[in-house]
C-alpha cells in the first residue's frame, strides 16, 4: 500500500514533470518564449556571447530553455520514481530528502525572482506538498 507521504512527494513530483514539458513544448513548438519585439530576435540569432562566438544568444537561449526542462523532468522521473518503487530508500535517507528539498527551494527561489506567475505558483505548490511529505514521514 502506498502512504499519503509517497503520494504526496509523486505529486509533488508530477508538478515539475508537467512544468518540465510545458516548458520543453513552449521551447521548442511556437512562439512563447520569444520576444515581443521581432528586431530583438534577429539581433539575438546574430550575436553571440563574450564566452565564446561559437554559438549565439539565442541559440544559447535555446540551449537553457532545454536544460532547464529536462532538469524538472529528470527531478519528475527520480523523485517520481523514489516515492513509488523505493520509498523506504527514500525515506530512510536524510540525504535523499533533503536533496529534493534543497531543488524545490532553489527551484521556487529562481521562479520568484527570475520568472512568471504560472511557474511560481506550481513550482510553490509542488514544495509544499514535498515539505508536507517530509513532515508527515518524519525523520529517519
Amino acid at each position: 500500500m502506498i502512504s499519503a507521504s509517497s503520494w504526496l512527494v509523486l505529486a509533488s513530483a508530477l508538478i515539475l514533470g508537467l512544468l518540465g514539458a510545458a516548458h520543453w513544448v513552449l521551447t521548442y513548438r511556437g512562439p512563447a518564449f520569444h520576444p515581443r519585439d521581432r528586431a530583438l530576435t534577429q539581433r539575438l540569432k546574430e550575436v553571440s556571447p563574450l564566452v565564446s562566438r561559437e554559438t549565439t544568444m539565442w541559440r544559447a537561449g535555446l540551449g537553457f530553455h532545454g536544460s532547464h526542462s529536462l532538469g524538472a523532468l529528470l527531478f519528475a522521473a527520480c523523485f517520481g520514481y523514489l516515492a513509488l518503487q523505493q520509498p523506504a530508500l527514500f525515506f530512510g535517507s536524510l540525504y535523499l530528502m533533503g536533496l529534493g528539498l534543497t531543488v524545490l527551494t532553489a527551484y521556487f527561489m529562481l521562479a520568484r525572482a527570475y520568472w512568471f506567475r504560472v511557474p511560481q505558483l506550481g513550482i510553490g505548490l509542488a514544495l509544499v506538498l514535498y515539505g508536507l511529505a517530509l513532515s508527515l514521514q518524519g525523520l529517519p
